[in-house]
């Protein structure tokens, strides 16, 4: 392949996808491009929760991003691609629907702060597709900007950083690391995301202490707890208990999985699918009192993707024998050579602040209320490592995944 330029998409993910008034063909069409997020991020979770300590991350951000980049996918490529990220709506249906769920996502939202923006940032002497481009800036609300990748790339970078931090409210910093931007690069996609909101009923700072929190069943160690109690949806399961806990307007909320036992963790993740975390969800009933108790945790951690995508399936466009993305510049002279991701969240007393990136670097290869007494509260205490998502109530869109392991790590 000859050199033409090189492709990265930042997304800094973390608010609600608010659908847009839309036909019932266009809203099945935003449900299944959900469903197959969903699932990609339960398959992404699988390979990742093989490493130690805490985890978290953006599905819909990663997923995101490799949609940008699968529209111009070809062949071989573009078909490992729709496997690895459930792309199972045709690209003509595709863009659009993702589209109009990330445009949502700058409807206005009261109660809470969230802001998305896109932006090309290509090589000005290059040529690049114009229906490409088109796509991108049509459904992805891109805006286009020229830059100087050959004669000075790391100015770029330190611009496309500086961006990135503006959109983010600075929570990610650095997103492009020095020699990431080189001469050979040609298109940079950012996109970035911020949200930040109150729970719906806040937790009193007065009431937190430090408690308990078991690493193990053999090792303990005292972690920033919060207290609250009142209405929840609350499921008790089989071997673990959720806990659906919304932000203010209700729009978005933080379900959380917590096992029975201390050391259950590991086998509530092999439990762990699509299917039934659509089961445990739909299986969630109100009830008027629940004691909670959550430690208070901040979370910053950085992946680089590319063998993780390799293993779950997606071989070719790292290869730069093969990879084919001629739908951007008409031949295949483009090879993903990272992928990048990062992501950060701040839970406390009044809310959560979360948000993540990813970059996709490409360069030349080389119920009724009753009438009895109320029965005694419910009691949910998450003293032991736990696994939560943050989702979209309308969607059922995971915006965000994680677990906790060590909240003071």
């Amino acid at each position: 392949m000859k050199p033409l330029f090189s492709l990265l998409l930042a997304l800094f993910c973390g608010s609600a996808l608010v659908a847009a008034k839309a036909s019932p063909a266009a809203s099945a069409d935003q449900d299944e491009a959900v469903r197959g997020s969903n699932a990609f991020a339960v398959d992404l979770y699988g390979r990742l929760s093989s490493q130690p300590g805490n985890l978290f991350f953006s599905p819909e951000s990663i997923s995101t991003a490799f949609a940008m980049t699968y529209a111009g996918a070809h062949g071989q490529t573009a078909t490992e691609m729709a496997r690895v990220f459930h792309f199972t709506l045709p690209p003509e249906r595709l863009h659009p629907a993702i589209g109009t769920l990330l445009a949502g996502m700058n409807a206005p939202h009261p109660g809470y702060a969230l802001r998305v923006a896109d932006a090309l940032w290509a090589e000005k002497d290059e040529n690049f597709l114009p229906a490409y481009l088109k796509l991108v800036q049509t459904n992805y609300g891109a805006g286009f900007h020229p830059v100087e990748f050959k004669s000075a790339p790391d100015s770029v970078r330190v611009t496309i950083n500086q961006w990135v931090e503006k959109q983010t409210n600075n929570k990610i910093q650095n997103l492009l690391g020095p020699g990431t931007v080189t001469p050979l690069s040609r298109l940079i996609l950012t996109n970035a995301i911020y949200f930040k909101a109150a729970w719906a009923d806040q937790f009193s700072k007065s009431a937190t202490e430090n408690k308990d929190f078991h690493l193990s069943a053999s090792k303990t160690i005292q972690a920033p707890t919060m207290y609250n109690s009142g209405g929840y949806y609350y499921l008790k399961g089989p071997s673990f208990q959720a806990l659906l806990m919304p932000y203010e307007k209700d729009e978005i909320s933080m379900l959380i999985l917590l096992p029975n036992s201390v050391d259950g963790l590991p086998a509530l993740e092999r439990s762990l699918s699509a299917s039934n975390l659509d089961k445990w969800t739909a299986a969630l009933s109100y009830e008027h009192e629940v004691i909670v108790h959550l430690p208070r945790f901040k979370i910053t951690q950085q992946f680089e993707l590319s063998s993780t995508l390799k293993d779950l399936g997606m071989k070719t466009a790292f290869d730069g024998n093969s990879a084919d993305f001629s739908g951007m510049t008409g031949d295949k002279s483009l090879v993903i050579s990272a992928a990048i991701h990062k992501a950060y969240i701040d839970l406390d007393e009044n809310g959560t602040e979360a948000a993540a990136a990813t970059a996709v670097i490409m360069e030349m290869a080389t119920a009724m209320q009753s009438r009895t007494p109320p029965p005694p509260p419910i009691i949910f205490t998450a003293d032991h490592p736990f696994l939560f998502l943050i989702r979209d109530n309308a969607s059922g869109a995971i915006l965000f995944m994680g677990r906790i392991t060590d909240p003071t790590e």
